[in-house]
């Protein structure tokens, strides 16, 4: 592990530690407190007034840190923008459910508007700044590409929306979206720094400040990251996909993702088709297991474990 990417670590790492003890109590007397569904699960309303918008501590520490590289590794930006973009979309959702006191912010028109036009502005780059390919490398045949052609474009609108909306639905349990995140963001920096692909020193970030993260955020969370950081860090992933040419490989490293969008998408299909029957006790998933008695750091450890070992997996498709 080269210098640059431990020194992109703790630095990222060191900015978010120090910061929280700063942020919190300033998140708390702001009177940003987590607005909790009515309907979730009922060990949940103690957690009604925790300040949210943590998410500001990882955007914070991973912009920091990738401004001190991003002269010598330019292919951080568009990375650095998908992930920021996201970022403030989430952070205006987060603001109008604080100021509205709901548990709805932007309406889901007005959310994916947002997203769409940080993605477009994502794949404008990409194809017009840099040399990155959008043709995708296929797991376990790593010299054969997909590429096709004039549907690259929508297939990536497709790819970077699923997996922002997947994070966002992880984000559900104390440390849960983090620690999966740290998993995918580790994978990433392995094969960015393996291929000398550029992007190291963001990949590095992340996992730096997504550990100094979990120091406030592991159960019983002191502060919760929000869709300020969900929809950054699915930003982060599906940027750094592209820029490794490995979208099809997040079906392998977000299996986690892609179990909570599914389950939502089961269960809401299901219930209407059915008339009101339900498929799992509750959804995104991690509610279904929650009701089912396991705690809270079980799930965490559990979904953290598999994705780690999905990783695994992924790296042997390399």
């Amino acid at each position: 592990m080269g210098k640059i990417s431990i020194t992109a670590v703790m630095f990222s790492f060191f900015v978010s530690a120090f910061l929280g003890p700063v942020l919190i109590p300033f998140l708390r007397w702001l009177k940003c407190g987590q607005m909790v569904r009515s309907d979730g699960p009922a060990a949940h309303l103690k957690k009604m007034g925790t300040p949210t918008m943590g998410g500001i501590l990882i955007l914070f520490s991973v912009t920091a840190t990738s401004l001190l590289f991003i002269k010598d590794y330019p292919k951080i930006a568009p990375v650095l923008l998908l992930t920021v973009g996201f970022g403030l979309v989430g952070l205006l959702d987060d603001y109008i459910k604080i100021v509205y006191r709901r548990s709805m912010g932007l309406s889901p028109w007005q959310k994916l508007l947002g997203q769409l036009l940080v993605t477009g502005l994502f794949v404008w780059y990409l194809t017009r700044y840099t040399d990155v390919s959008l043709a995708m490398r296929v797991p376990f045949l790593s010299w054969r590409y997909l590429d096709f052609g004039i549907w690259n474009v929508p297939i990536a609108f497709f790819v970077t929306l699923g997996t922002a909306n997947g994070a966002n639905f992880t984000d559900g349990l104390d440390g849960l979206a983090a620690s999966v995140t740290l998993m995918i963001a580790v994978f990433f920096s392995v094969v960015a720094i393996g291929t000398s692909a550029g992007i190291e020193p963001i990949t590095c970030a992340v996992a730096g400040a997504l550990m100094g993260f979990l120091l406030f955020n592991v159960h019983p969370a002191a502060v919760f990251m929000g869709d300020t950081g969900s929809l950054a860090l699915g930003g982060f992933v599906a940027g750094c996909s592209y820029m490794l040419q490995m979208p099809l490989y997040i079906v392998i490293i977000g299996m986690i993702y892609l179990a909570e969008v599914c389950s939502v998408i089961l269960q809401v299909g299901y219930y209407k088709l059915s008339g009101g029957k339900r498929i799992f006790r509750m959804a995104p998933l991690h509610h279904h297991f929650e009701l089912g008695g396991w705690s809270e750091t079980r799930i965490t450890a559990l979904f953290t474990i598999v994705t780690a070992l999905m990783c695994l997996v992924a790296l042997r498709g390399l």
